[in-house]
This record gives C-alpha cells, sequence and structure tokens, in this order.
C-alpha cells in the first residue's frame, strides 16, 4: 500500500530488454519513495540500473525495453485524486502526457545533446508551457523569461533568444533546468545534472538546485554517482547495484552507519583530502599490474630524479572568432587568448597536477606539449636525460623521436578509441607506425601491454564496444604506452568513469608510474584526484599559472583567491563538512575584478609576476604586493 504521504512510491518495480538473441533484466523488483518536498537521491555505478527508473518513471524507455512487473504510483498533490499507476499506462495517452513534463519533468545528464541546436533557448524552454497551457504567445514569453531569470541566466530578455551553442557549460545546464521547471511541476527527475561540469559551476548548480528545491516546494530524484553531492543534497538514499536496491535510508544513516558492503565500498572509493601519505584508494575491483616484459626493454639514459623534463617558458596562444576576422580573412583584433605567458616545469618521475575550470587553457597547453598545436610565441624543450630537444622546432627524425618520448591518455575512452579496431590493432598501430619490430615481436609487446594494465591478452581480438567504460579506459592507457614513454599527458582520464572504476584506474596510474619510471602532466578539475595523483599542482585561470605549489602545501595554505574558490568548491562526501555557499565567489571566482588588489593588475595595468611563498610555493601577484599581504589577505 502506498502512504498518503508519498509523491512517488515505486513497488517491485521489473524491467526487461528485449536484445536479439536474449533479454536482460536492468531492473529487477526496485523498490524506493520519494517525499513531497524531498530530495531522494539514487546511487549506484553506470549499469545499475538508475537511468532505467528514471525513464520509467517518466515514460521514455527505448523501445526494446518494457515494464514487466510492479508499480509506480504518482500522486498528484494538484490533482487531488488517488494515486496513479504510471507503470500501467500507455506512455503515448493523453493522461501519461499531461503528467508528463508538466506534473513531473526531467533534467537531463548532458545539456548539449538535451537542447536542439536548431531553436534558441526561450523556444525550447517555452515549448512545454506552450504544450501543456492555452496561454497566449505573449504570456508564455512572459513566464518564460521569468524562469530564466530564475535558475540565474543573466540578461532573460537577450538569453531568449540565443541559441545553445552561445552559452556556457554552465548556462546551458541553467536552461536546461529552467524547461524541466516552467511548468512548476511537483517532481524534478535529475539525472547526473552536473556530471559535465566543472567544481566552481558544479556549485552554482547544486546551490541553484537546492534553492528552488525549497522555494518551489518540489520533490526531487536526483540520480548521481557522486557521494560529495548526495551528502550535501539528499535526504534520503538509495543504493542500487546491478538493478536491486541493496541499502536505503536517510541520509545520515547511509554516511554515518553504512551495511552493505557494496557501499562501504563506494565510500572508500571515494578520493578526499584527508587522505594519508601512500594511502591508497580501495577500488571495488582490484587490477593486477604485471609490467615484467615492459621493463625489460632496452635501458636509456635518463636524468635523475628531479631533473627538468619539460621546461615551458612564456607560452602565448590566442584564437580567432568569426567576427575578429576582417575583410578577406584578414585578422584584427587580439582574440581569445587561451594561454598568456605560461612558464611551467615538470620534473623527471614527479606527477605534476594542472588544475583549473573548462577553457582555462588546460587542453590548450597539452596540445602545445604534444606539437598538436602551434603557440604564438614562447619555447619549449624536453629533455629525456639525452639531451634536450626543441619542440616547437624539432623536424625530422628528430620530431619522429619526440613523438615517442610524449604520448596522452585521452579523457573519453568511448571516442577515443577506433571501433572499427581491435585491441590488437589499436595496441599495434603505434608500433607499425614508428616501424618497430616485426609481426611476432609486437605481439609480444601487445601482449605485455594487456598484462601491465590488468587485461587478459584473451581479450585482443575483441572490439572497443566490447568492454566497459574502465576497461575502455585501460586500453588506452597501454596504447599510451606502446612506444616506452617518458611522459605521459593525461587529460582528464577519469572524468567519465564511476567512482569505482575511477578509483582502479588512479591506482593503475600510480602503479605504472611507480614501476615504469614515468613522468605525468594530470590535467582535470577535480581537486580530490589530483590531490591523491599530484606531487605538485599548477592552478591555471584565464590561460595563466595562478600558483604552484607542492601538493600539501597548496591544500594547506592556498594563496591565490581563485585556489581558494576551488577548494571551498569541492562537495565532501561528509555530512560533517558541508559546502559553505555564502564563503564561495560563484560566478566570479575567475574574474580578476572580484581578486584583492595584491593579485589583479588593477585599473593601472601593474604587471603580474611568480612571487615565491617560500618551500617552492609560487603565486601569481602584483611585483609590489607583500609575501605577508598575498599569505593573510
Amino acid at each position: 500500500m502506498t502512504s498518503s504521504t508519498d509523491l512517488l512510491r515505486i513497488e517491485n518495480l521489473r524491467v526487461r530488454i528485449k536484445l536479439q538473441s536474449a533479454h536482460i533484466e536492468p531492473v529487477k523488483g526496485a523498490s524506493l519513495r520519494i517525499l513531497p518536498g524531498k530530495v531522494t537521491a539514487l546511487v549506484g555505478e553506470s549499469g545499475s540500473g538508475k537511468s532505467i527508473i528514471a525513464q520509467a518513471i517518466m515514460g521514455i524507455l527505448p523501445p526494446v525495453a518494457s515494464i514487466t512487473g510492479g508499480r509506480i504510483l504518482f500522486s498528484d498533490p494538484q490533482s487531488g485524486e488517488p494515486p496513479i499507476d504510471l507503470a500501467s499506462l500507455d506512455s503515448r495517452s493523453e493522461r501519461y502526457r499531461a503528467i508528463r513534463g508538466h506534473r513531473a519533468a526531467m533534467i537531463f545528464q548532458e545539456p548539449m545533446t538535451a537542447l536542439s541546436p536548431l531553436h534558441t533557448i526561450g523556444d525550447q524552454i517555452g515549448e512545454t508551457l506552450r504544450i501543456h497551457s492555452d496561454l497566449p504567445a505573449a504570456e508564455v514569453r512572459r513566464r518564460t523569461e521569468e524562469i530564466i531569470e530564475l535558475v540565474g541566466i543573466p540578461d532573460p530578455g537577450r538569453a531568449y533568444d540565443k541559441y545553445p551553442f552561445e552559452l556556457s557549460g554552465g548556462l546551458r545546464q541553467r536552461a536546461v533546468i529552467a524547461m524541466a521547471l516552467i511548468c512548476r511541476p511537483a517532481l524534478i527527475v535529475a539525472d547526473e545534472p552536473t556530471t559535465a561540469l566543472d567544481v566552481t559551476i558544479q556549485a552554482q548548480i547544486l546551490q541553484l538546485l537546492g534553492e528552488l528545491q525549497s522555494k518551489l516546494k518540489m520533490a526531487m530524484l536526483l540520480i548521481t554517482h557522486d557521494l560529495g553531492i548526495v551528502a550535501n543534497m539528499a535526504d534520503e538514499v538509495v543504493v542500487i547495484y546491478h538493478g536491486e536496491i541493496v541499502e536505503s535510508g536517510t541520509v545520515s544513516d547511509i554516511f554515518r552507519n553504512p551495511q552493505h558492503p557494496y557501499l562501504k565500498g563506494l565510500l572508500r572509493a571515494v578520493p578526499h583530502f584527508d587522505m594519508k601519505p601512500n594511502e591508497r584508494l580501495k577500488s571495488l575491483r582490484d587490477v593486477e599490474v604485471h609490467t615484467g616484459a615492459l621493463m625489460n626493454r632496452e635501458k636509456q639514459a635518463k636524468p635523475a630524479d628531479g631533473a627538468v623534463m619539460l621546461r615551458a617558458s612564456h607560452l602565448s596562444k590566442s584564437f580567432m572568432a568569426k567576427n575578429d576576422a576582417g575583410w578577406f580573412g584578414k585578422r584584427s583584433g587580439s582574440g581569445l587568448r587561451a594561454l598568456d605567458d605560461v612558464s611551467l616545469e615538470i620534473r623527471q618521475g614527479e606527477c605534476l597536477g594542472l588544475v583549473g575550470e573548462s577553457g582555462c587553457g588546460k587542453t590548450t597547453f597539452s596540445k602545445i606539449v604534444m606539437r598538436a598545436m602551434r603557440p604564438d610565441g614562447g619555447s619549449l624543450s624536453f629533455d629525456d636525460g639525452t639531451g634536450p630537444i626543441d619542440v616547437l622546432d624539432a623536424e625530422g627524425s628528430e620530431l619522429h623521436k619526440l613523438r615517442t618520448k610524449i604520448q596522452m591518455v585521452f579523457q573519453d575512452p568511448f571516442s577515443s578509441l577506433s571501433p572499427r579496431m581491435t585491441v590488437k590493432n589499436i595496441l599495434s598501430e603505434p608500433l607499425e607506425i614508428h616501424n618497430i619490430g616485426d609481426a611476432a615481436s609486437r605481439l609480444e609487446r601487445v601482449t605485455a601491454l594487456m598484462n601491465a594494465v590488468g587485461l587478459d591478452p584473451r581479450f585482443l581480438s575483441r572490439y572497443p564496444h566490447s568492454f566497459s567504460g574502465g576497461q575502455r579506459q585501460r586500453v588506452g592507457i597501454a596504447r599510451a604506452l606502446a612506444l616506452g614513454p617518458d611522459l605521459l599527458i593525461c587529460d582528464e582520464p577519469v572524468s567519465a568513469l564511476d567512482v569505482s572504476v575511477q578509483a582502479q584506474i588512479l591506482n593503475l596510474l600510480k602503479d605504472l608510474q611507480a614501476q615504469l619510471g614515468l613522468t605525468y602532466l594530470f590535467i582535470s578539475h577535480n581537486l580530490a584526484v589530483v590531490d591523491y595523483m599530484a606531487d605538485r599542482i599548477a592552478v591555471m585561470c584565464r590561460g595563466r599559472i595562478v600558483e604552484i605549489a607542492p601538493r600539501e602545501t597548496l591544500f594547506r595554505t592556498p594563496a591565490h583567491p581563485y585556489t581558494r574558490t576551488l577548494l571551498a568548491a569541492v562537495p565532501f562526501p561528509d555530512l560533517d563538512r558541508p559546502l559553505d555557499y555564502s564563503v564561495l565567489q560563484l560566478g566570479t571566482a575567475s574574474d580578476p575584478r572580484s581578486w584583492p588588489r595584491s593579485f589583479s593588475r588593477g585599473e593601472e595595468d601593474a604587471p603580474l609576476v611568480p612571487a615565491s611563498l617560500g618551500e617552492d610555493h609560487y603565486v601569481l601577484a602584483r611585483a609590489d604586493a607583500r609575501a605577508e599581504d598575498l599569505r593573510s589577505w
């Protein structure tokens, strides 16, 4: 029986997906409840059934999926009618359409795919209101602009007529939230609403959702694998594993007294700032690393630990927008400065973390290091112990050699591997391109690579689609190791992975670094991940390195206001350390005008220089600023 206080109650829900040769059941007898005005978090790994449950609630299951058992009871407080069993309704019926988008709405995970590129933001947000009401066009526009303003998009009148590509990722996600809120629904289903966002933008969205949920008295089903978000947002938590609910309770019960081994494992797999030196993440499934065959390769002269392997000096790079191009394509204006006088050193054997928001220049810097892009100015040198190489001027055999020394692990394991190549072909391709060995030696090398990343060599004939996300990322790491590089650039290597798989990959990267003597440039916007991996951390904002320090120093005594905001915006999976939105400069964190005078050029356009605070700690500040002012502002 459903309780009169439940807005939504799912009882023994079963969903079946019909495949060509078999049936699978991604949801097996799941039961949960959502109370009016409360946030219920549904937590689990990819493939656990979270999104299938959300799609079942909204009546948008794919054609191959069907509900085979159970009930989804929705009690609409506005109608005053008895609970409606959504599972028994035809998802295309008028009654279901009257609920979907109107009384129950959904915030999708990826705003760029949730929004049509061919329609303006205003048209897409107002469409739901036009469908569910008979309001005149002028009133629809007024209410749409009102909700655009409510979700914090600047200048609602102008934003109404903009297209999605004209907005940043954070503003696009706000537009998706506005689409869900326009009819003031009783229930919001939020499917990973902050996964693709930077930590400061994520904090803005979490604050926004919390305020709107409280102001509009909405209930929310929050689907996520980020336990930090759960600790800061949820009233009740439901944990799902392989389609079955394994534990549920209040947020206090879940975090302070977890019972199920799976939940305990999830909590141990999350990197956090309180980890002790040399403490390892506890992944749910360990990966065995066997690097013996790789270590037997021909030894090369290497610089001593601490020697500079990569030195970047005064790198700059600008991109010209279409509006900056003059007649006949001639450039005019300064364009967008992606890198602005960047100087950086990466030392032999270390992991240098590079953090900052999207668009700050992290990936541009990595592409220049990889010779995939040329800077407008500056210099870049690489030295693996055999002598320095000018990265920007290298040609012919010197460039060919350099390509083997620097390799990259990409962010998305799904799009970075060719779906038309077997794993064997993917791993042997770098060896073939560089004419290394014959067929037999290449196969031996490829087998060693599979063992090094914890994959069974029997999988060599498989294609990428037959692997999980974590396994695919391990294939990507193996490909990057194929040529025996000295410097590995890891560009957001775990941002697309679940927390348990993330722990696997991070431990794997640590083991490989220790056993193979690798040097890492680790790019991420997840500061807890960087804290676990890095020896030193560089913070980038608007194309400039604003602070660089050893990991312990940066997290213990951050000096730059941007660094402090980044650290304060990280949601902890700890009920005793909630996000304090009052101290965050949300929306202005990267704006130099909001920084203290010591860190900003100001109206007099004073030069900014790296100021030493001791212990290998530097912060970008005015030349006339005093060290005590930089520490105690």
